[in-house]
């Protein structure tokens, strides 16, 4: 990026948009090759955190060919029962590959066992089967970050340790049928009431008796040690897709994800979302989502906090995001606590936001250290960077600070570009009870139809970034307490620049401040003091 810097500061504002906005267009132009560019071993992981070095599960060489079981493609015939039986007898003899190869398979639920490496050759195909029956009896899950019992993932395992799905093949899970749960047969506030009311977990069942259903995830492994996913590609789940919880050492890698395409759009359809989960590497993957791409959690409101199992220690690099909700999402499931996140060199086109953090009253949890960097969109169609403590609720009035009350902190992003944010550029939505605490941006460059918001902040540095909004104010503060900008620009002419208003807004300082002014520089509401900002 030294080339960048360069550029950056010799060039006028308006070249350093078209600069930007080039590279953007020419890296999101070939958004396919990011999964051939992979190398075919790990590379070495560099965080800003102590990280341990994750290597693939270790599985035993020898295959086992479904079709040596009783399987039959063609995509007409369940071949539940012989993909079972492959397993176990893999399982029986310490473990290895369960081939499925070329052609259409139709199945019903499929559960892992240890040493156990479900790889579909090229031209594979797995059809999970559409009737829910195949997905009984309920296992022991999470929905939306609830523990429960419901319908099996179209893959599960459970307590497992060294399980991999691999190959070039697809996973087709034929979801559609289920989407019409999220509204016709939502169970999910019921779901909520128990886990509020602290009812025991196995008595929250959700299997179709009483007519309480819930959807179930595509590949869920729970409380599993070294999962590996790779190579292959998701299509249309009922439900979020990727979804390790109480894991440790997760690696996915060159893996495809639509949920969001020909078919439409799947209702809650996250790519990846780990919960509560230890050492993961994300990395080299495609999305196209009906909902976050990537979504990092670790438990909801009294529950989440029940179980108080953090995420920590993940890595996401060398990622391409198509359509979704949210590139990188933090939240909004916030409970356990989420610490140790590193996003480095991913493209977004088309996306609602690049980096998305969000939690609320009531969700609780610490969300700390995570840095995000070298991470380019053309145009994204709300916020190119947002923080959200009000995922729900209204900021006012403020509430008493208790143990669900969240926590956002040390939040870092550089060498960030956006070539156009539909709405608004950088926004941070704190709580006045629990200000958003420490967040950086450095070398950061988005064109948008709104410049930076700042409410409910504490200890904000912008440093070398360059915003260019179609509207006044380029900064906007509210109750802010402790805000560095240098070299903050903007083009084109908007006045005023900076607004700014609130009791709680001081130590504001502006230096080297860039960009034509077509009227006043700095406007102060009625609330503020008159010596909360100063412009050098």
């Amino acid at each position: 990026m030294k080339t960048l810097k360069r550029i950056f500061f010799a060039r006028s504002p308006i070249a350093v948009v078209l600069f930007f906005s080039g590279i953007v267009q020419a890296r999101s132009q070939q958004p396919l090759d990011i999964i051939s560019e992979a190398p075919a071993e790990i590379q070495p992981i560099h965080a800003p955190f102590e990280m341990p070095q994750l290597k693939r599960p270790s599985i035993p060489e020898q295959q086992f060919d479904i079709r040596n079981f009783g399987a039959k493609s063609g995509g007409l015939v369940k071949n539940t029962e012989p993909i079972r039986r492959t397993i176990e007898e893999a399982e029986r003899q310490g473990g290895g590959t369960i081939l499925i190869p070329a052609g259409a398979w139709l199945t019903g639920s499929i559960h892992l066992e240890n040493n156990i490496n479900l790889h579909l050759e090229k031209g594979a195909e797995l059809r999970f089967s559409q009737d829910p029956h195949d997905y009984l009896p309920a296992v022991f899950s999470r929905d939306e970050d609830i523990e429960c019992y419901k319908y099996s993932a179209f893959i599960y395992a459970q307590g497992k340790t060294n399980i991999a799905i691999t190959g070039e093949g697809i996973l087709n899970g034929q979801g559609k049928p289920w989407w019409n749960w999220k509204h016709s047969k939502n169970a999910e506030p019921a779901l909520e009431e128990m886990a509020s009311k602290n009812v025991p977990v196995r008595d929250r069942l959700f299997d179709g008796t009483d007519g309480r259903v819930l959807r179930p995830a595509f590949f869920q492994p729970m409380n599993c040690t070294n999962v590996l996913v790779e190579g292959v590609t998701f299509l249309y789940g009922p439900f979020w897709t990727i979804t390790p919880t109480y894991c440790d050492n997760v690696i996915v890698r060159k893996v495809t994800i639509e949920t969001n395409g020909t078919y439409g759009a799947t209702p809650n359809g996250d790519g990846i979302d780990p919960s509560s989960c230890k050492n993961v590497l994300i990395e080299y993957c495609k999305f196209s989502t009906g909902d976050d791409c990537i979504a990092i959690k670790s438990g909801r409101d009294n529950d989440g906090l029940r179980v108080g199992r953090p995420t920590e220690n993940v890595v996401v690099r060398h990622c391409v995001g198509l359509k979704g909700h949210g590139g990188i999402v933090i939240g909004s499931e916030t409970a356990g606590g989420i610490r140790n996140i590193y996003a480095t060199d991913c493209r977004y086109s088309g996306t609602e936001r690049i980096v998305r953090i969000k939690t609320a009253r009531g969700r609780g949890g610490i969300v700390e250290n995570m840095w995000f960097d070298h991470l380019s969109a053309d145009t994204i169609q709300d916020e190119a960077l947002r923080i959200n403590m009000l995922y729900t609720g209204n900021r006012l009035p403020a509430e008493p600070v208790t143990n669900t009350t969240p926590t956002i902190r040390n939040i870092h992003y550089s060498n960030i570009s956006c070539s156009y944010a539909m709405k608004t550029a950088i926004e941070i939505l704190g709580i006045p009870e629990r200000p958003v605490e420490n967040i950086s941006f450095d070398t950061i460059t988005i064109a948008s139809t709104k410049g930076i918001v700042c409410h409910d902040a504490k200890d904000l540095v912008f440093n070398v970034v360059s915003v260019h909004p179609n509207a006044a104010p380029l900064l906007s503060i509210l109750d802010c307490d402790g805000l560095l900008a240098d070299r903050l620009e903007s083009f084109p002419a908007i006045a005023p620049l900076i607004y700014a208003d609130g009791q709680g807004t001081k130590n504001v300082s502006v230096t080297h401040l860039k960009g034509p002014v077509s009227g006043e520089t700095v406007r102060l509401g009625e609330h503020i003091s008159k010596d909360a900002v100063r412009v050098q």
